[in-house]
């Protein structure tokens, strides 16, 4: 039974600072200088014995596990609104919690940032008194405001500070919270039907104004209107939801609005509400269930009501607003917070994965050229290279995952759209990308990789649910599509022609600018084939005008967020101090990788950057030097993946082409040999790593039979005489 966290001596919540004093300044350019604050309480928990890693068990055991944890982090909270209030702090969550237990991130962002947070964004109780009462207590930070509640755990570091928002009525706009910020019940959130999941402006679940009881009836009409996914069982304890449903007032549809819902008890579900357990979830287990509704009555109170919508003491429903599909997206406002989440779970989750897969790359050796014995498998370039790769990407996520963060908390009225939009377009890009980066670590990692023990699979799962869920990748990147088209990107159209061509020939790929030229290029030259497509398709069908011009706005898509997390690259290579991050700085001049080999402390000019096992080469580059190159892998990459476009536009040179390949090849031999530096920067604690067999060197010791006969002696099971 989990009741309390117990933190390591050896994890301190202070901060993540390395013996390595590059990794250390490569940690704060990750996570920012306020780690103590935003990250090391999350850090701490993660390494607590209530999270430590626990292979095995049964379903329903790992079920009771996630709803332990639940409560376990909720009593180390000094105030749960606050958390529920803050989207950086349930992002930080997420971020080191996510790779440790997908099903409890899963559960907690549900409880603290769909169900809590949309309590307290629309603490309104739904009369007309409410009306021109502004934000009230509850609100959470203005849009705008910069402020930011203290909603980090209270874990070894004293109380946190109380939010203002406090437990009980003055959390919920006048409704009692106290058992949902207690934890006692757990609170779930009721959007998605089986017939309908992306399309929320068409739920069916009706909730109808009955006049003599003032109050709100739901029901579920027909099989595909009843709820899909959402933790509803009893497992965990009494459980209650918001539930989208369609608000019927003497018979005229108002949209889709969220109504709080009694669901279960401790035992089974409350009269009027049907639950049953869906199949079970690839990977860890979560209580999903199919929900509906047989006339359950809530009253006025339980109608989350605001701008959206309210209805008054006379029974007449008003809104600031006509538009139905406006309505719901002010009242599911929290779907926004849980894809900053994801994100950070993906993050998180990739970066857990890349520190296994070096970790095992330096333990895990192999026969070497003949003569030479064994050596790492990390020593070939066939191994090391797609990890130095997959680590250029997980810097880029990782910084442009804080780019949206600040995005999103410092908008105005004026930017709130395009922050949505960049935390949408941002988080398919992260998750998707954080698939890839497992995939191809769980690959390096060979046959222990597919172990549940070391943890991979785990991962992999949950990115899966991350990229379907607060809205599928593809659906959300194809509404940010759909709106680039006619948002004009930044700077000027590219030229094409032979002018374009001229100037090309006279860069170099060693320059960053012109990098970032080329990268902001390809977002353009795919907006411009989407608008000349749409604009060429036949009229009079506006499906299939889109159709026409998704393919190549969803690649514009792509590229913006490529292009969004080059220009966090070029502001965090800028925040160490560095210039220019040319090839003369980052060593990566030579063609053959000979010279960038020899830096990187191998001397062999094979450009491994590694002779016998996994060097940390950090006496060979600073911190700025590293990301320089990082960046420019990262940016080379994508180029490369683009060249054809780039060169029929001109922007490319011919010669180019041919050099991208070996600028690609420098910077991974430059890189390798501070592979495991670059890893350590990730701060992640030692005891979430110990327990997966393979980021040890003994890890061998792992499969040992006590009774072997390697042991020497007659092993137990060996046969006796006669």
């Amino acid at each position: 039974m989990i009741n309390s966290i117990a933190v390591s001596p050896a994890v301190p919540t202070e901060g993540a600072a390395s013996a390595d004093p590059v990794a250390d300044r490569l940690t704060r350019v990750l996570f920012g200088t306020d780690f103590h604050r935003e990250h090391g309480p999350w850090r701490a928990i993660a390494a607590s014995r209530p999270f430590r890693h626990q292979p095995g068990g049964t379903a329903e055991e790992r079920l009771a596990w996630t709803y332990e944890r639940l409560r376990t982090v909720n009593d180390s909270l000094a105030d749960p609104a606050a958390l529920a209030a803050d989207p950086r702090a349930l992002a930080a969550l997420h971020e080191w919690l996510g790779p440790v237990d997908p099903a409890f991130v899963t559960v907690a962002g549900i409880h603290y940032n769909l169900f809590l947070g949309s309590l307290i964004d629309h603490g309104a109780t739904g009369t007309d008194a409410d009306a021109d009462s502004g934000p009230g207590v509850g609100s959470g930070p203005g849009v705008g405001s910069g402020s930011r509640v203290d909603s980090s755990p209270a874990v070894d570091s004293g109380p946190g500070v109380d939010s203002g928002l406090g437990p009980g009525a003055g959390a919920g706009g006048g409704r009692d919270l106290t058992d949902f910020l207690a934890a006692r019940h757990v609170g779930t959130f009721l959007c998605t039907e089986v017939a309908h999941g992306n399309d929320a402006v068409a739920v069916e679940t009706t909730a109808t104004y009955d006049r003599d009881r003032d109050g709100f009836v739901l029901r579920t009409p027909h099989a595909g209107a009843q709820k899909f996914m959402p933790n509803t069982s009893p497992a965990g304890g009494p459980k209650s939801g918001v539930v989208a449903a369609r608000l019927l007032v003497d018979g005229e549809d108002h949209g889709v609005f969220l109504f709080l819902t009694p669901l279960t008890d401790a035992a089974r579900p409350l009269p009027g509400v049907r639950v049953r357990r869906l199949p079970a979830r690839f990977g860890s287990p979560v209580d999903h269930c199919l929900t509906s509704f047989d006339g359950v009555f809530v009253g006025r109170d339980k109608l989350l009501a605001g701008a959206q919508g309210r209805l008054g003491a006379d029974g007449v429903f008003r809104s600031d607003s006509a538009n139905r599909r406006r309505r719901l997206l002010l009242s599911i406002g929290r779907v926004t917070p849980g894809k900053l989440s994801m994100s950070a779970s993906a993050v998180g989750s990739a970066r857990v994965a890349l520190a296994l897969a070096v970790r095992y790359g330096g333990h895990r050796l192999i026969s070497g050229p003949r003569g030479t014995g064994q050596v790492p498998v990390f020593a070939h370039r066939s191994h090391h290279g797609p990890l130095v790769e997959a680590l250029a990407t997980v810097f880029a996520m990782s910084l442009l995952h804080r780019t949206v963060l600040d995005a999103w908390e410092s908008r105005t009225a004026a930017t709130t759209e395009e922050a949505e939009r960049l935390v949408a377009v941002a988080k398919g890009w992260i998750t998707w990308r954080a698939r890839e980066v497992i995939v191809e670590c769980r690959e390096r990692c060979g046959a222990q990789g597919l172990l549940e023990n070391n943890g991979m699979g785990q991962l992999l799962a949950g990115i899966e649910g991350a990229i379907t869920a607060e809205g599928d990748n593809v659906a959300v990147h194809v509404k940010a599509a759909a709106e680039m088209i006619f948002v004009p990107v930044p700077g000027s159209v590219p030229e094409t022609g032979p002018a374009a061509a001229g100037a090309a020939e006279a860069r170099e790929l060693s320059d960053p600018a012109f990098l970032d030229e080329l990268v902001a290029a390809v977002e353009e030259l795919w907006l411009a084939r989407a608008r000349r497509r749409m604009v060429h398709a036949p009229g009079g069908d506006a499906l299939a005008r889109w159709n026409a011009a998704s393919g190549a706005a969803l690649r514009a898509v792509e590229a913006h967020a490529y292009r969004r997390a080059a220009g966090a690259y070029a502001a965090a290579v800028a925040g160490t101090g560095s210039g220019a991050g040319s090839e003369s700085e980052s060593g990566t001049a030579s063609g053959s990788g000979h010279e960038a080999g020899t830096e990187a402390g191998t001397g062999t000019g094979t450009g491994t950057g590694i002779e016998s096992g996994i060097r940390t080469g950090s006496s060979g580059a600073g911190a700025a030097d590293l990301l320089c190159c990082l960046r420019r892998l990262f940016a080379l990459r994508w180029i490369d993946r683009n060249s054809g476009e780039l060169l029929a536009s001109g922007r490319l040179a011919a010669r180019h082409v041919g050099e991208l390949a070996e600028a690609v090849e420098a910077l991974v031999a430059r890189l390798a040999g501070h592979a495991p530096t670059l890893v350590e920067a990730f701060a992640l604690p030692e005891e979430l790593l110990a327990d997966r067999p393979i980021a040890g060197p003994g890890y061998a010791g792992t499969y040992d039979d006590p009774d072997g006969a390697w042991h020497g002696g007659a092993g137990d099971g060996a046969p006796g005489p006669g």
